[in-house]
């Protein structure tokens, strides 16, 4: 199984190297735009976001859009020693900073953590998803650990590339609600 995992991260990843620098920023625009149009968006006051690193689905324009929108936008910040996420609420790209991986976290001292219960909804990163709904990680198990508590909304925002038939999952891998693709949205669990 972790083989199977394995393999599929390093073919996903390799696809999507496949992409010039316009297909990412047209092809992310248009996920954005269809995100926009979902009514968890629409609803949704506070969101969970992560600070996209290509080749993931850019989520600049999308937390930008948040903050004109007056929504609360809050990032997670990873606890290694346990393996988890605190959300923590920025007001500005300046209150982040770079840590391992090239991440981008929030600066503790310049954000509040946010409950899981104050957001409404979560935008969950992944490398590959099925049409319903399964996920498979960048290996870490954050979100995998997150989840289980969070009652609110999840969506995925992906490449068309990233949408698998099957994914070997485990017992403890996390569902998302919906995902949101270049060519479709798959509301599995909405």
């Amino acid at each position: 199984m972790d083989q199977q995992k394995k393999d599929l991260r390093k073919y996903i990843k390799n696809t999507l190297a496949q992409l010039t620098e316009a297909q990412y920023m047209q092809r992310s625009e248009i996920i954005a735009h269809k995100l926009f149009q979902q009514p968890a968006w629409e609803k949704a006051s506070s969101i969970g976001i992560t600070i996209s690193l290509q080749p993931e689905v850019d989520t600049y324009a999308i937390i930008k859009k948040a903050w004109e929108e007056g929504k609360t936008v809050s990032v997670p910040k990873c606890e290694p020693k346990e393996r988890k996420l605190i959300f923590r609420t920025i007001k500005d790209f300046k209150q982040l900073e770079r840590v391992y991986f090239q991440l981008l976290e929030p600066i503790e001292e310049q954000t509040k953590a946010k409950k899981a219960e104050e957001i409404d909804l979560l935008i969950v990163p992944g490398l590959a998803f099925t049409s319903s709904g399964e996920r498979l990680g960048v290996g870490g198990g954050y979100y995998d650990r997150f989840l289980p508590f969070y009652e609110g909304k999840t969506i995925a925002l992906a490449f068309d590339e990233q949408i698998v038939k099957t994914l070997p999952v485990d017992v403890y891998d996390q569902s998302v609600m919906q995902i949101i693709t270049d060519a479709k949205v798959y509301n599995p669990h909405v």
